[in-house]
Parts: C-alpha cells; sequence; structure tokens
C-alpha cells in the first residue's frame, strides 16, 4: 500500500530533484513504455477537438457538470495534455499528494512545449518555502503568483504576528477562488481544490464535491477575472517576497527525475493510472454523453481582489454574496443548497425565513460532526442551529459512511483498503425553483460572504437542473444523510473528545468562520 503523505507538490519536486539520483531507478524501461502510453498524443489539439464546436462556442455557453472526482481529474489532465497556447490556475489549495503531482507533471510537460502557464495561489495554505516555488517556476513557461502574501510567505514569524495583530481583517482576507482555464476557452470551476481528498482517492477522508466544465462565451468573463488577479498588487511574484534573491537556472533536463517519477505505475493507485490511460477518450465521452448542454443563460461571478473596501469592519458582502442573497429573495417555490460549512447569521436567517413564509420550501445539506474537516465551523453552525431550524429550513447532515461512496469513490480504492474511508461533503451547491442551479466556491457561512473571495456559475436550465438535483435528492435520503430537528441530532455518533474539542472552539468569533 502506497502511504500520502499532505506535502506540497512543490516539495515534492525539489525532494525529487535533489535526492532521486541517489536512488536507484526502478522498472525504467516499464516506466518508459507507461510514459510514451499516456503521453504520445501528437496528432490532436484543443482547437481540432473543439472543431466541430467553434460556431456554437461564439454565442453560447456549454455546461457539462462533473459529479465524480476520478471524472473531473481526467478532464483536467485531458485539458493539459491538448493545450495550445496557455494554461491558467487559479487555487486556495495547491498543496498536496500524488495527484497534485500528477498535476506538476502535466503542467511542466505542457510548458516543455511552449504552452505559457500562470499559477494563482493564495498564501495561506502555501506548504512551501519560496525557495522551493521559485524551482518550480524557474522553467521560463511557468510564472507563479502568491495572493495576499505575509501571513505564510515572504515575512519572519515576527512579522506575521505583526500582520495579524495590525492587520486583522486584511490578514483573514483570503483567495477562495478555483479556475482552471484553457486556451482561454475551456474552464473548470467548482469546489475542488487539488488534493487527493478532492478527486476520491485518500486512504482516509474523501470529499463529495461538485465541479462545472464551461466552454465557449462565458469563459471570457472567467478569463477577466484572473486577468484582474493576476495584475492586482494583492498578488506577488515569488521572486519578490526573497529579501536576497536566488537565482535559479532553469536547464532542459532539470525535471527529468519527476517526469520519471510521475510516469512509474509503482508509485500510484492502478486506477489512477488506467483512468489517465484512458484520456484519448474523455473528451468524446463528454461530447457524445447527451450531458453537455449549450445554453444562452450562464453567468459566471467573481469577487473582486480585496472583496470590499472594508468600511463595515469584517463584513460588507461582495458580488457573489449579492448574487446569492438576490437568488433566494426571489425564489418562488423551493431552494435546495449543499455547503460543507453552515455558519448562519441574523440576515442569512432572515432571509430563510422570509423564504419559508411565502412558501418557500428550504433543505441545506451540510455536514455534521461525524464527517465534518473543520470543528472551527461546525462549532458556529452548532450554536445557532436551533435558530435556524426555528426559521422552517429543514437540515440534513451528511453521514460520514454514507452509501453514496460506494458509488462515487473509486471503487478499486475501495477493494484495496481493509477500511472504508470517511465521507465529507465538500459540494458548494444551490438549486432555486427546479430550474437555476449554482455551482462554485461559496460556503454559506461568513467568511465566504465577507472575508473570502468567492466564484459562482449561475445556470439557468432546467436540464442541467434536473441531473444535478437527482444527486442531491440522492444525498438528501437516510442511507446518506440524518435529517435534524428541534429534537433530534446526530452530534452523538462521534466520540466525547471530538465533541469536547467542538465546545472549546465557541470561543472564535463566527464572523471569522
Amino acid at each position: 500500500m502506497i502511504s500520502y503523505v499532505r506535502i506540497s507538490p512543490f516539495k515534492i519536486v525539489i525532494i525529487i530533484l535533489l535526492f532521486s539520483s541517489c536512488q536507484e531507478s526502478k522498472k525504467l524501461d516499464e516506466t518508459s513504455d507507461f510514459c510514451s502510453k499516456i503521453h504520445s498524443n501528437k496528432s490532436s489539439s484543443l482547437s481540432k477537438e473543439l472543431e466541430d464546436m467553434a460556431e456554437l462556442m461564439e454565442s453560447k455557453t456549454g455546461v457539462y457538470v462533473l459529479e465524480d472526482g476520478s471524472g473531473s481529474m481526467v478532464a483536467r489532465a485531458w485539458l493539459t495534455e491538448h493545450a495550445e497556447k496557455t494554461i491558467d490556475i487559479q487555487y486556495f489549495i495547491f498543496s498536496t499528494d500524488n495527484v497534485g503531482l500528477i498535476a506538476c507533471d502535466y503542467l511542466i510537460r505542457a510548458a516543455d512545449r511552449g504552452v505559457k502557464i500562470r499559477i494563482i495561489v493564495d498564501d495561506i495554505m502555501v506548504d512551501a518555502d519560496v525557495e522551493e516555488l521559485l524551482t518550480f517556476s524557474s522553467h521560463e513557461n511557468i510564472s507563479i503568483k502568491i495572493y495576499n502574501p505575509g501571513v505564510n510567505l515572504g515575512k519572519n514569524i515576527f512579522g506575521k504576528i505583526q500582520k495579524f495583530v495590525t492587520d486583522f481583517r486584511n490578514s483573514n482576507q483570503r483567495m477562495h477562488n478555483k479556475t482552471f482555464i484553457v486556451d482561454g476557452k475551456v474552464v473548470i470551476t467548482g469546489g475542488r481544490n487539488i488534493a487527493n481528498e478532492y478527486f476520491d482517492y485518500d486512504h482516509e477522508y474523501n470529499f463529495r464535491d461538485r465541479d462545472v466544465l464551461l466552454l465557449g462565451k462565458e469563459s471570457e468573463n472567467v478569463n477577466k477575472s484572473f486577468k484582474d488577479y493576476w495584475e492586482d498588487d494583492l498578488s506577488v511574484e515569488v521572486s519578490t517576497l526573497l529579501k536576497e534573491q536566488i537565482k535559479i537556472e532553469y536547464s532542459e533536463n532539470a525535471f527529468n527525475k519527476l517526469h520519471e517519477y510521475a510516469c512509474n505505475p509503482d508509485n500510484f493507485w492502478p486506477q489512477v493510472r488506467a483512468r489517465i490511460e484512458n484520456l484519448p477518450n474523455t473528451f468524446k465521452a463528454i461530447k457524445e454523453s447527451g450531458e453537455l448542454v449549450w445554453l444562452d443563460d450562464v453567468t459566471f461571478i467573481s469577487d473582486v481582489p480585496g472583496k470590499n473596501d472594508g468600511k463595515n469592519g469584517l463584513n460588507g458582502g461582495g458580488l457573489s454574496t449579492n448574487a446569492l442573497i438576490e437568488l433566494v429573495m426571489n425564489a418562488e417555490t423551493s431552494i435546495e443548497i449543499q455547503t460543507p460549512y453552515l455558519v448562519t447569521s441574523r440576515l442569512s436567517r432572515t432571509l430563510f425565513k422570509d423564504a419559508v413564509d411565502r412558501g418557500v420550501s428550504v433543505r441545506i445539506l451540510t455536514n455534521s460532526l461525524a464527517s465534518t474537516d473543520n470543528i472551527e465551523a461546525f462549532s458556529g453552525y452548532q450554536s445557532d442551529r436551533e435558530e435556524l431550524l426555528k426559521t422552517g429550513v429543514r437540515i440534513f447532515e451528511f453521514r460520514p459512511d454514507a452509501a453514496e461512496r460506494k458509488k462515487i469513490m473509486t471503487g478499486e480504492l475501495q477493494e484495496t483498503l481493509n477500511h472504508q474511508p470517511i465521507f465529507g461533503l465538500h459540494a458548494k451547491t444551490m438549486v432555486v425553483d427546479n430550474k437555476t442551479t449554482v455551482i462554485g466556491t461559496f460556503n454559506l457561512d461568513p467568511r465566504s460572504a465577507n472575508l473570502n473571495t468567492e466564484c459562482i456559475v449561475i445556470i439557468n436550465s432546467e436540464k442541467v437542473t434536473k441531473g444535478v438535483l437527482e444527486g442531491m435528492e440522492e444525498e438528501f435520503k437516510i442511507e446518506n444523510s440524518w435529517e435534524t430537528t428541534l429534537d433530534y441530532n446526530p452530534d452523538s455518533e462521534v466520540n466525547n473528545f471530538k465533541r469536547i474539542k467542538t465546545w472549546t472552539r465557541k470561543l472564535i468569533p463566527k464572523n471569522i468562520l
């Protein structure tokens, strides 16, 4: 069994470059054969694959919902393999394990053939030293910027403490956007970061998540948003974060050891490699699925860098917040929500009560104490759970042993392990009146509402909504979630230690959760 360690792919790159030369290469012929199989596509390109849809893409937006993690991972790999000009990446977390290493390998290969790659990562979740980031960005076609540095990178411990003490609001403003843009015309956005647990491959804990693939017209607004972040003063080149510049020379064979490691089947679960070997069929399957829908009414909304002017302290909202409030206020029959973290405010509870009072049914699925990865956020939710229930909202809490995981998680992984990983909710989705679907990065909490920058896609389509709602309805079922009422909650499903830890977190101000 291969063990996964939560370290940055940037760190893995450095470790491989520095130390792998000291180790004996294993099965080099097999590795070379595998690499030649998965990286042998010389006859196809993204423009060629999109040729039959080029006219549609000029006036409409193609929408395809990526429900399962493996499919979402392979879609990214396929797009990277077929990119011709640019790949623009924006993530809250790009600090992970073998899935992240595969991602790095594909990006470097794309850069090697001339694709220009730009990456923005939020400072607070970068698990790498600046020197390590510089090594990755030493490739002439790769540029990396860090959003709002100073809490993690770029300052010593005293500088970090000073930033939190003297500029608490700014220190808590993080970039939570997640976009993956290829050649300016194909986009993946949604809830997933780059890590094993977002793609159903972790040994201990995996997320139920959701992304959406966009092709064509609305990608223009995603490009504009990325450009705004890239050019904003809050996004800083990694080279400027050093007091003394470190010069790293790039050579053509600098990443050979990384490629060798990433192409060795022994280093990855076989089901990961099986998925990647099937890359040539990936986009064809999407086009022929009948689930790729061409629409006129698709809207991508992104908060501006910095979110708001701060005149209202830690509050103030943003473009994504306002758009979601408007959708709730205009709902006529039903609102279905999935959010991993449910920390309500007086404003949000009033919005839901008003909706219920005018006859709108509201159901929310969130994590239970047993399934959550964030006990701080759960503590905030727990404090106001009763008040939220009194508004008439129905609340469901995700089960860590949800039966659905056997359908969604990689089957080979479950068969190989002698235990079943915990399943937690990470999808951020809202369905309104059975016709409008929202997929994005926005958690229903004060941090997403007022501090973190977020992005969402609003899709007005009964067909898309029907497909998403089918999955959500499945997750509301008793085998996948518990319904919490004024008389019952499933907190007792966890041990006393975790329950005590949750109560100790109630000292944390809710407006930063």
